[in-house]
C-alpha cells in the first residue's frame, strides 16, 4: 500500500512539473512575440488620409445644452496627446489620432456625467506655420541641401507637391543634387516606397507631371551634388 501511495504521489509531482514546465514555456514565448497588432494599430493611427487630431494642433470645442448659451473653448493638443477642458472635465482627454467625430462623441460622453444632454461641436483652429501651428493634415519632413530643414505642414488642399515643399523649406542651397531629390513614403503597414524626383528635368522640360504630389509623413531628402 505504502509503495503504490509513494508512485502516485510521485506521478503527481510529475505531472505538476510537466504542467508547470509547459506555462512557463509559454510565459516565456508569448513575452518574446512580437506585438504586431500594437504596432499595427500605431501605424494605423500615424498614416491616414484626411485630417486627424494631432500633437500640436488647435481645436476649438463648443458645448451647450437646451438650457444654456453654447460655452466655446480654444485648446492645443499637447505634447502627451491629450486636451484639457477647463471648469468641465476634471482629467485630461487623450485624443491623438482621433477624427473629430469620434472626438466629438468621446466628449459628449464625458460631459454627460456633468450635464443634461451636453451638444458638443468640434472643429480644427485656423493654423499658421509661421507661429508654429500643427496642420491636422500632417507633416511633410524636409532634410538635406535646403534652407530650413524640417517638417513642413500640408495644407488642407492637400496639393503640396515636391518642388513646393522645398520652396516652403526656403529653395536649394548651392551644392544640392537637383537630378537626384529622393522621396521616402511608408504606407500603414510599414512598408516604404522610394521616388526619385529630377528637379532640373521638371523645370527646364516643364514635366510638371514628375512633380509627385506628397503625402503627409513622407520624407523628401535633398543630397549634396559630387561634381
Amino acid at each position: 500500500m505504502g509503495k503504490v501511495c509513494h508512485e502516485m504521489i510521485l506521478m503527481a509531482v510529475a505531472c505538476i512539473l510537466l504542467s508547470g514546465c509547459a506555462t512557463i514555456t509559454e510565459t516565456v514565448s508569448n513575452a518574446f512575440k512580437p506585438k504586431e497588432t500594437a504596432v499595427e494599430e500605431t501605424l494605423a493611427a500615424t498614416y491616414v488620409d484626411g485630417p486627424r487630431v494631432r500633437i500640436g494642433v488647435g481645436l476649438i470645442v463648443q458645448v451647450s445644452t437646451l438650457s444654456q448659451q453654447p460655452t466655446t473653448m480654444q485648446v492645443q493638443v499637447d505634447q502627451s496627446g491629450n486636451i484639457v477642458l477647463p471648469y468641465l472635465l476634471q482629467e485630461p482627454v487623450a485624443c491623438n489620432g482621433m477624427k473629430l467625430d469620434d472626438l466629438k462623441d468621446k466628449l459628449i460622453k464625458e460631459y454627460s456625467y456633468f450635464l443634461k444632454q451636453p451638444q458638443v461641436m468640434v472643429t480644427f483652429a485656423p493654423f499658421d506655420s509661421r507661429s508654429g501651428g500643427v496642420s491636422p493634415w500632417g507633416t511633410i519632413t524636409v532634410l538635406g541641401e535646403v534652407a530650413n530643414p524640417g517638417p513642413v505642414n500640408v495644407p488642407s488642399t492637400m496639393d503640396l507637391t515636391v518642388t513646393k515643399v522645398l520652396q516652403v523649406s526656403g529653395g536649394l542651397k548651392p551644392f544640392a543634387d537637383k537630378r537626384n531629390v529622393r522621396v521616402t513614403r511608408c504606407d500603414a503597414r510599414g512598408k516604404q516606397t522610394r521616388f526619385t524626383v529630377n528637379i532640373d528635368e521638371i523645370g527646364k522640360e516643364g514635366r510638371i507631371d514628375k512633380d509627385i504630389t506628397l503625402n503627409a509623413g513622407d520624407v523628401v531628402y535633398v543630397p549634396e551634388t559630387w561634381y
